[in-house]
């Protein structure tokens, strides 16, 4: 039981402690000195006044004093990777490097998420020519650190540093993977196309891998490929062919005024709209719904004859409460549709584009392509995707569902029940 003589003791110097905090803090280095020398006076096997006197002692240019107080720090506080590291930093600036690595390795052999450690161990390498090794261990050091709004202002400009030598290595990575690739044999089939140069990309680091994320039905096994070969959908040239007329119609829609669309993004108040605050209820992002999930908008199908006798012409994707849907898709000026999933990967989506000024782009997982007027563009977009008007004029195109052609009828039919199926049970109150 501790008396009342050690708990004032106790007291006493908990007190002395604050004070030195508060008197580093303010940079009265020889006060905090003199509070850290009265603190080990009243409890001389005080593991932090040892460290704290030895980190002054180095300051003050005394490392014969440092070594010793720090080594007295390390034998009362064996497993304080902050000791090691501070002993390691001494060794350093005496010109002791091989004492300085070891130092640098006890101290990750206490702890290996020592970001101090990491970065220490990645600087030295780095400062010794060894490039390669030290982008890996600074690779490390980021990770450890998170994201940068979380990083200690302490250690933000050393982590700024380990990021500029991380993004060039990856860089150095991309370039070397890259020469040496044989011919590419991409050219062999379309749905090919890029894959070397992705396989590259994220060898090097520079991007992941994109795989199907469905927001409600993941197909297994089917392979994830961004943009499809039109040869793999007969319909395409038909529908084509009618892209004057279809746009002759947009055009009328649009010419009744902004009302005459709707805002895509359409959140509920109290629903989270994550990455979509920015279009959320913004006609930045418009819409004429021809089909609504499964369901036909009569009126809007009506005043649009030969797109919806188009329409009526393409394998329709049928999943209840989910397809098809059709709309004409109208982004603005300077617009950005951020990084997204779709539904599901037994159905594709497809773009009729029919207004394109210069400077727009679509983003599917590793691949970007710019839409041409009447060339359509089949994608899956339950893999991470975005769109871009980068221009000064909108951007409109024809978007619609069509099945994944990897597909049997009798896998179809499986997609079918199993929507069906998930449907009733989120709908049912039991």
């Amino acid at each position: 039981m501790e008396t009342s003589g050690e708990s004032r003791m106790s007291e006493q110097i908990q007190a002395l402690i604050a004070a030195a905090g508060r008197a580093a803090g303010e940079r009265r280095w020889q006060d905090a000195e003199a509070l850290w020398r009265q603190v080990r006076l009243r409890e001389p096997r005080n593991a932090q006044a040892a460290y704290s006197l030895g980190v002054h002692a180095h300051q003050r240019g005394d490392s014969s004093a440092a070594l010793v107080l720090l080594e007295e720090a390390r034998s009362l506080a064996p497993n304080d990777p902050m000791v090691m590291l501070t002993l390691g930093v001494v060794h350093r600036d005496r010109g002791d490097h091989e004492a300085e690595w070891n130092a640098i390795g006890v101290t990750l052999a206490i702890d290996p998420y020592f970001l101090p450690g990491l970065l220490a161990k990645a600087e030295f390498l780095d400062a010794r020519g060894k490039r390669r090794p030290a982008a890996g261990v600074f690779r490390d050091a980021l990770k450890v650190a998170g994201p940068e709004t979380s990083w200690p202002d302490v250690l933000r400009r050393r982590l700024d540093e380990a990021r500029v030598a991380v993004d060039r290595d990856v860089e150095e990575l991309a370039a070397f993977l890259q020469q040496a690739l044989p011919t590419p044999a991409d050219a062999a089939h379309p749905l090919l196309a890029g894959r070397w140069e992705e396989a590259v990309s994220i060898a090097a680091g520079r991007t992941r891998a994109y795989v199907p994320d469905c927001n409600q039905l993941y197909v297994p096994r089917l392979p994830a490929h961004t943009f499809y070969d039109n040869a793999l959908f007969p319909w395409i040239a038909g529908l084509e062919e009618r892209t004057d007329a279809i746009r002759s119609e947009l055009t009328a829609i649009l010419a009744e005024g902004p009302d005459a669309l709707e805002p895509y993004i359409a959140y509920k108040p109290g629903e989270p709209v994550n990455q979509w605050q920015a279009l959320n209820h913004s006609r930045n992002w418009s819409s004429f719904h021809l089909w609504a999930h499964g369901a036909p908008v009569h009126a809007n199908l009506a005043r649009c004859p030969v797109t919806a006798q188009a329409l009526s012409g393409l394998e329709t994707v049928r999943i209840a409460g989910l397809c098809p849907n059709a709309m004409f898709s109208v982004l603005a000026p300077r617009t950005h549709i951020p990084p997204h999933h779709g539904e599901t990967n037994a159905r594709l989506v497809a773009h009729l584009p029919l207004i394109v000024p210069p400077d727009c782009s679509i983003r599917v997982g590793f691949d970007r392509r710019g839409w041409e007027p009447g060339k359509v563009l089949v994608f899956d977009d339950s893999i991470e995707h975005e769109a871009r008007n980068d221009s000064d004029a909108l951007r409109a195109v024809l978007i619609f569902d069509v099945w994944n052609p990897l597909l049997s009828e009798e896998e179809r039919e499986i997609v079918r029940a199993l929507a069906n199926a998930l449907r009733s049970y989120r709908e049912s109150s039991t």
